[in-house]
């Protein structure tokens, strides 16, 4: 029987490579030849021991090839370029039922590879439920296949957002979630204001389509939106940043009838003072945004098809499989935006 490679957590910034036996698909599934895995903050804290979770086969943004089974299901077949979805979903439960499929009880429940928990994406090959699985255009660089995951997650909170042809959009944080937002939101027609305190990274908002660059270490962000808008603030902001105190700002900065979308989780979940009257009369929305829906995923995986959304500029650097210590070390540097493991 062949063999294939795993990358698998076993310690506190401990990763090795095992070798499994490799098993073909059952009934519904799929057997995938993975092209390319980025590591995610979600495996960055597993790595770092903020999250032990031992041993742990990590790796949920990935992209491959299709080399077995399907028989046409989920509209591939052998040979194609796909993206995998490893959010799972139940589908009897309320959420999954009433549409909310992002919410299943059970989104988190993974073990691709016998005997390890997680997504397992860091492997040469994973066999996968063809439901999971997304064609992508053959002609997609397989490391910007790989990113259809975190964009699908920014198409949901864009969707959360709710913006509407010229409005004014503040994004709170230039990361990859940032960017992400910065060129989702220009599709929509949107004017955006990028806020960041790290200039390389206000720059990146520059090249990817920001209209405004804010440099929030400099100058009050809140102050110089209003001022951008007439004393209004902004139609809609996204805090894309785990800091508690920005979403503070980010509401502070939103107009009446605006919302504000926290997409990041943060770290540590503090609470906030928040003044209940002004929500009262502004009628502004507050609301959070996690995981995406498979529609999410499906209009994700187009964008990046179509070249609609150019990540180039996202991708800190491309490491090989043999070298997974150092591709942590390197994705753990805040500098860095994504860095991508090629099998």
């Amino acid at each position: 029987m062949s063999k294939y490679r795993v990358g698998v957590m076993t310690a506190e910034k401990t990763i090795e490579i095992r070798e499994m036996e490799l098993r073909g698909p059952a009934a519904g599934q799929v057997l995938i030849k993975v092209e390319c895995c980025a590591i995610c903050t979600m495996e960055q804290r597993v790595w770092s021991g903020l999250m032990k979770r031992y041993p742990f086969s990590g790796g949920h943004e990935m992209s491959g090839t299709v080399v077995e089974g399907c028989g046409g299901a989920a509209g591939v077949k052998v040979g194609d370029k796909v993206a995998i979805r490893m959010l799972t979903s139940c589908g009897e439960c309320c959420y999954c039922r009433g549409g909310a499929e992002n919410q299943c009880v059970k989104s988190f429940e993974a073990s691709v590879h016998e005997g390890l928990s997680g997504p397992g994406g860091l492997a040469e090959y994973m066999l996968v439920d063809a439901k999971s699985v997304y064609k992508v255009a053959d002609d997609l660089k397989p490391e910007f296949a790989a990113l259809s995951e975190p964009l699908a997650c920014c198409v949901h909170s864009i969707n959360r957002g709710g913006i509407e042809l010229g409005n004014d959009v503040a994004v709170i944080g230039v990361g990859i979630m940032g960017a992400l937002h910065i060129q989702l939101a220009k599709l929509r027609g949107a004017r955006v204001i990028a806020c960041e305190v790290a200039h390389d990274r206000l720059e990146v908002a520059g090249a990817i389509g920001a209209d405004v660059l804010v440099d929030s270490g400099a100058a009050d962000p809140v102050s110089v939106i209003k001022e951008l808008t007439g004393g209004r603030g902004a139609d809609v902001v996204f805090c894309t940043t785990a800091l508690t105190e920005l979403a503070s700002q980010a509401i502070a900065m939103t107009s009446n009838t605006g919302r504000c979308v926290l997409y990041s989780s943060f770290h540590p979940s503090k609470p906030i003072e928040l003044d209940v009257n002004k929500v009262h009369y502004s009628e502004m929305v507050i609301t959070g945004s996690v995981n995406p829906t498979m529609k999410d995923f499906l209009t994700s995986t187009r964008l990046l098809s179509a070249k609609l959304i150019d990540p180039s500029l996202l991708i800190s650097e491309i490491v090989p499989f043999d070298d997974l210590d150092y591709a942590f070390r390197r994705a753990v540097d805040p500098r860095t935006y994504r860095v991508i493991v090629k099998m």
